[in-house]
């Protein structure tokens, strides 16, 4: 073989061989970004608590958490314990059981610490990749009637000027069909449209696609620009700053509702206080949203809702079979569809009230519905929702 031909066939093998070469380098590549992203996320902890489940919860020292990565937050004042905390006027009635996380039964973190779920490496390679980390895999929740696949079943108060709200959901274990479908149970406190959108949603919600299980999980999440490069969940990013050494976001529950029996409740509060949004579960205060992070928000939500929603990816062509809440319709009521009841909101005068003008949204009733419930009882503003999915009127 002359040199020329020495030379072509060189080059061929080259051309054979290289994607994999590349392929290897690229993947090497990802490797060390992932870890090094694992490395940033998860700060040092003093001791590191096994759940059952899987799950693991670190113990961070409150200054060490990730919130205060966020360029915005450096040097930021930790507050403890908000100035004040509006006082609630719910009644719970005897057939509601308050339930606690799952890990609580083993420890919990000591003081001057807070209650972090690790971050594992398979929960970064669910997002597909490092910049959909902790985002929404579908955006535009609160961007109703942005997309097809968001349907929901919710309850909204009128445009107008709020600094708060407190309610008691009633938490299930919906089923849901395909790993980036979800369903939730959850407020939004909202202002601003588009581009210029921000939220504060908190609730309950099965979301194989982020957590990796179909375990019902309490869920924050925030955005200061229509779910585009800002927000998060939980804590996968700086932002929402934990001072509870207790209740951890992205927790599983170890109990639910049953169809017919014992129902299970989470009470929750979120509210401003001079210059953060302050959260409250189960008569636990979980920490807080800088006013520095939001755009908008610092000055009060415009719009509040309540109530379900669920991703449809109308896989075979066909409506989804996820479950909204109980999987069952609102019109079955007490102990077999699910519920919000005792909805307040918080004024100007940091006063909880009950919303005026409720009125209800619903995307396909014969897939998921709502029902107000009757006003002048304990359960005060309430509302029943939730639904099966694909069903003969729902094909």
């Amino acid at each position: 073989m002359g040199m020329a031909g020495f030379t072509v066939a060189l080059m061929m093998i080259w051309v054979i061989i290289s994607p994999c070469v590349n392929g290897k380098e690229f993947s090497n590549h990802k490797e060390i970004e992932v870890e090094r992203l694992l490395k940033r996320l998860n700060k040092h902890a003093l001791i590191s608590i096994k759940c059952e489940d899987g799950d693991i919860i670190d113990c961070v020292p409150i200054h060490s958490q990730l919130a205060f990565d966020h360029p915005l937050l450096k040097n930021h004042n930790i507050k403890m314990r908000p100035s004040f905390i509006p006082e609630s006027t719910s009644t719970y009635t005897k057939n509601d059981t308050n339930d606690t996380q799952a890990w609580h039964k083993n420890e919990i973190c000591p003081e001057n610490t807070v209650s972090i779920r690790r971050i594992k490496k398979e929960d970064i390679l669910r997002s597909g990749s490092i910049e959909n980390f902790g985002k929404k895999m579908t955006p535009g929740i609160r961007l109703y009637g942005s997309s097809s696949i968001h349907e929901y079943a919710i309850m909204r108060a009128k445009k107008g000027k709020y600094f708060g709200t407190q309610f008691v959901v009633n938490i299930w274990k919906p089923k849901v069909q395909e790993p980036n479908e979800f369903s939730l149970a959850q407020t939004w406190l909202s202002s601003g449209v588009g581009a210029k959108l921000n939220t504060i949603e908190v609730g309950v919600q099965v979301y194989p696609g982020i957590s990796g299980d179909k375990n019902l999980r309490l869920f924050v999440f925030w955005t200061a620009d229509g779910y585009g490069k800002t927000g998060c969940y939980n804590i996968d990013c700086p932002g929402f700053v934990q001072t509870s050494n207790r209740i951890t976001v992205g927790r599983a529950y170890k109990s639910v509702s049953k169809y017919e029996g014992v129902q299970h409740v989470l009470p929750i509060l979120i509210w401003k206080d001079v210059d953060r949004w302050w959260l409250q579960v189960d008569k636990e205060v979980v920490g807080y949203w800088p006013d520095k992070i939001f755009s908008s928000l610092g000055k009060g939500a415009t719009d509040i809702d309540w109530g379900g929603e669920i991703v449809n990816e109308k896989t075979g062509g066909k409506h989804t079979s996820t479950e909204m809440g109980s999987g069952h319709f609102a019109k079955e009521g007490f102990k077999k569809a699910s519920y919000f009841k005792n909805l307040m909101i918080v004024d100007k005068s940091n006063t909880l009230i009950e919303p005026q003008g409720l009125y209800s949204d619903v995307t396909n009733e014969n897939c998921y519905s709502i029902k107000k419930g009757r006003n002048g009882t304990a359960w005060g503003i309430s509302f029943f929702y939730g639904g099966s999915g694909r069903n003969a009127k729902c094909p």
